[in-house]
């Protein structure tokens, strides 16, 4: 480690993190993803909630250990979809649009806009109930297809006619 707090190369010479380029300031998406996640995971987990319960209470004995364990998997999850949705974000850069993602396993996608075929946004009814859309990137390989999920619809779709505009540039140039 450098003085910089940089990690450094076995030379002494500071690297940076891939995951957050130089000059790149990346926007985060909406506070409604975590609302929609939330409500989601509360819906999926009311099932077997309920059932652990009711295996607990009528068997007993160590049938009381699932609606615990149930119940520390909820919390463990509405501890942390917060804290993957601050790790998304998309920085729009002068040839390439970003997309990062993640806190363990962290991701940084690359889609160069004269490679983009088309861009979707949607949103279901749950998202839309929460004021949030995604925008979806295809390109030729379907390695490099990005995801930015919890926009604003009015961003999500200035994002896409934006993305579109410079895609049609990029391969008006080629």
């Amino acid at each position: 480690m450098t003085t910089s707090g940089l990690p450094t190369t076995g030379d002494g010479r500071a690297t940076r993190d891939p995951f957050d380029p130089a000059g790149i300031t990346f926007t985060p998406v909406s506070k409604g993803l975590v609302t929609a996640r939330l409500i989601s995971l509360v819906a999926t987990f009311v099932l077997p909630v309920v059932g652990s319960v009711a295996l607990g209470i009528l068997v007993g004995g160590w049938a009381l250990v699932a609606p615990v364990a149930v119940l520390a998997v909820l919390a463990w999850l509405l501890w942390l979809i917060p804290r993957q949705v601050r790790a998304i974000g998309y920085a729009e850069a002068d040839d390439d649009l970003l997309v990062r993602k993640g806190i363990l396993f962290r991701s940084l996608t690359v889609v160069p806009y004269g490679r983009m075929q088309f861009v979707d946004v949607n949103a279901g009814p749950l998202d839309r109930r929460c004021g949030v859309a995604e925008v979806r990137l295809h390109t030729a390989a379907a390695q490099t297809d990005a995801t930015i999920p919890g926009l604003p619809p009015a961003e999500a779709a200035r994002l896409r006619d934006r993305l579109t505009a410079r895609g049609e540039a990029r391969l008006a140039g080629l």
